[in-house]
């Protein structure tokens, strides 16, 4: 299953406590691994269920340069031609990783390179050098991820677990979503149970730079 968890700070480096609380939230999403990475003001908690790469597919994952670094939930079903492109291209991989397609794909692609994935996935990227975030959902939106932005800062996961894991975040009941929740038995669009935590949207990039989150449609479904 696997999960991913991360946080942007306004203000001076995230904290490895912090990290480890959102890792520890979600640690049955996976038993095999958990990692919490500082990348600055930055940081990224992960827990993994290997399945491909098992040996050498550690997340997260850097780029040549350890300027670009990425995680992801799912399967990139498409890895291996994408993998096949980007070498021909001169990127060069160092694990047999389906995620680390995502991260060189980001380096060729930028944020289009959600488009270029097929498969069931959220994924995050860092560049260190932009100090920018870019998350990204699949384009039906089976693998969930949830946000919320507090103070010019943005603080993420797989589940509402992890991002409650940070005490700054607001627990304010969102009274229409939860009558939705009973009335669908689904909270439609982006909104959730709590006023705080927003839904990444199926199809969709979130950008996070200079503390402004910036939400991208990458898809559509073609009736042609």
């Amino acid at each position: 299953m696997c999960g991913i968890a991360g946080v942007v700070e306004a203000e001076g480096p995230a904290t490895r406590e912090l990290l480890d609380r959102m890792g520890a939230a979600i640690a049955h999403r996976g038993p095999d691994e958990g990692r919490s990475v500082l990348l600055g003001r930055a940081g990224f908690a992960f827990r993994r269920l290997a399945i491909i790469d098992v040996a050498g597919g550690s997340q997260p994952i850097e780029n040549e340069t350890g300027r670009i670094t990425g995680m992801c939930n799912g399967e990139i079903y498409n890895y291996l031609d994408l993998r096949r492109e980007l070498e021909a291209r001169g990127h060069r991989f160092r694990t047999q990783s389906d995620v680390e397609t995502v991260v060189h794909g980001y380096e060729e692609w930028g944020d289009d390179v959600a488009s270029h994935l097929h498969g069931m996935f959220v994924f995050a990227v860092w560049d260190a050098d932009r100090e920018r975030l870019l998350l990204g959902r699949d384009r039906l939106g089976k693998k969930p991820l949830v946000y919320a932005e507090t103070s010019g800062r943005l603080i993420y996961g797989s589940e509402f677990a992890a991002v409650l894991a940070d005490p700054r975040v607001d627990r304010g009941v969102d009274r229409a979503a939860i009558r939705d929740f009973v009335t669908f038995q689904y909270v439609p669009g982006a909104s959730t149970g709590f006023r705080a935590i927003r839904k990444v949207p199926p199809a969709h990039t979130l950008a996070f730079e200079k503390g402004v989150a910036r939400l991208t449609r990458y898809w559509r479904p073609s009736c042609a």
